[in-house]
């Protein structure tokens, strides 16, 4: 039996409990992460989803502090990475070293070996640098020196990109882009927003007083309760539909790959269950597309569309699907 295994039996929650739970950690967060609701909903449903997370924006918005936030809510192992251009993989991995007095050979495990890690302006690493992520993010295991290791359960990247910033950047790979089950911009507070957030941190930060409200073998249970929320056969068509549609519409040039089918479904799923159901509507899903395959396609340049941005061309394609009774 695994270890993932023993963890699911150990802890098991009704849907109402997980969806409970769920939003405790939504609740708990927002504490830190002032006037972003939507967007902290957004991350927790990725973390019980199993995904992973991009975040994308200008410095200075609260993208570490999410990550943190989160992580202190789950009672996790939290590990940052700075990627910088002479950042190498094994400072991501770990090594092995051989040490002298017993001649044996032992494996340090790096930053990668923690329940959430945040990769911090990932796109100054190198490509050799990034890809070495890409093993951990779709089989949580890593492979150093030939040997494989497991990697904490549960597990989440998140990472951090700056887009107004090119000098000296890396732009992902399409194949790591694909990776992230979701891509959120946080953006600048509105007026009352920051004032409130001034307010809390005159006498130091929020952050250092967050609980955790639960434990990783609760969110081990909340996930299982995720893939347990049904989907009729009539909205997986629906679904697939809106990915196809990416992949045949003249105005994109490269559409979503069945891993972004399978991630907007896992997502629609864990929004159900932080709404307090036990199963999807097309509401959901068309809720899911834009943070779940924005990232996964390119608009066709030299056309009429190449001006779109990608967000806004996705909602006018998914409203162009009938939608199932």
């Amino acid at each position: 039996m695994t270890g993932a295994e023993q963890d699911l039996e150990a802890v098991s929650l009704s849907r109402v409990d997980a969806t409970r739970k769920a939003d405790t950690i939504i609740k708990n967060i927002n504490q830190v992460i002032i006037g972003k609701s939507d967007v902290v909903t957004q991350a927790v449903a990725a973390l019980i989803a199993e995904g992973h997370i991009l975040l994308e924006d200008v410095p200075g918005v609260g993208k570490t502090v999410l990550a943190k936030a989160l992580a202190a809510s789950i009672a996790g192992k939290f590990k940052r990475v700075q990627f910088t251009a002479d950042l190498l993989p094994s400072d991501i991995t770990g090594v092995t070293i051989y040490r002298q007095n017993n001649g044996e050979f032992t494996f340090r495990p790096g930053p990668l070996f923690a329940n959430v890690l945040l990769g911090d302006e990932i796109n100054r690493a190198t490509p050799r640098t990034q890809s070495s992520l890409l093993e951990a993010m779709e089989e949580s295991q890593a492979t150093v020196d030939g040997e494989r290791y497991e990697l904490e359960n549960p597990f989440l990247v998140m990472a951090t990109q700056n887009p107004i910033e090119l000098e000296g950047t890396y732009p992902l790979p399409f194949a790591q882009m694909d990776r992230f089950m979701v891509r959120l911009r946080l953006g600048y507070l509105p007026v009352d927003g920051e004032r409130q957030m001034l307010r809390a941190r005159v006498h130091g930060s929020p952050l250092e007083q967050l609980a955790a409200v639960v434990d990783c073998d609760n969110l081990l249970a909340i996930q299982a309760a995720v893939r347990d929320i049904s989907i009729t056969d009539e909205l997986v068509d629906y679904l697939i539909a809106i990915v196809r549609q990416t992949r045949d519409n003249e105005a994109i040039e490269y559409g979503a790959s069945p891993r972004g089918s399978l991630d907007l479904m896992r997502y629609s799923q864990a929004m159900a269950l932080i709404a307090g159901r036990d199963y999807v509507l097309p509401d959901d899903i068309k809720a899911a597309a834009v943070p779940v395959l924005a990232h996964r396609v390119i608009v066709r340049q030299g056309t009429r569309y190449g001006t779109l941005h990608v967000g806004e061309l996705l909602e006018k394609l998914v409203e162009s699907i009938d939608v199932p009774v």
